[in-house]
């Protein structure tokens, strides 16, 4: 296969990358607190408005509204994603799962990540292995057997991370 990575600048979330992460996301007509010490999150995992106002519990959703709100925030997520990594070329699967990772963890803990950071050293492969540092939801290692409070964090993440291995 003779694949070439493109400038992050100029990518965006495929089709295919965003149906994965509303599937990972699923979808809440109503708001809900996804894991113990989170946010209230609607729809397809979105925890603010296009205007910025977080999102409340007892707000409601419909599907349609939560698939243009989950895009339009995936909009602003790809483009901060993109500013991030000046230089940084990366295959499209890369790109999306790290839009993907900027969607549940925050684009602040994307910028002070060893992700970016190794991205920005031309280390990939290094990149894709700090994916299995962020096992942690409100200080609890999601990544231990058998719980039940996070363990869909670290099963996303080892998703994540497998994905990530593969195109390298």
């Amino acid at each position: 296969m003779n694949r070439q990575r493109v400038a992050a600048g100029l990518l965006a979330v495929s089709a295919a990358g965003f149906a994965a992460w509303t599937a990972s996301e699923g979808f809440t007509d109503r708001a809900v607190i996804p894991t113990k010490g989170d946010v209230p999150t609607i729809g397809h995992g979105s925890t603010r408005y296009e205007d910025g106002r977080p999102v409340q519990l007892g707000d409601t959703i419909t599907r349609e509204r939560a698939a243009i709100l989950a895009r339009n925030l995936m909009t602003v997520d790809e483009r901060r994603l993109a500013g991030s990594l000046p230089g940084v070329r990366l295959y499209q699967e890369e790109f999306d799962l790290y839009v993907d990772f900027v969607g549940q963890f925050g684009f602040g803990n994307w910028s002070g990540s060893s992700m970016r950071r190794l991205l920005l050293a031309g280390d990939y492969a290094g990149a894709c292995r700090a994916l299995l540092r962020y096992k942690y939801a409100a200080g609890y290692d999601c990544s231990t057997p058998g719980n039940k409070r996070c363990y869909g964090v670290w099963t996303r993440q080892l998703a994540r991370h497998a994905k990530c291995m593969e195109v390298q």
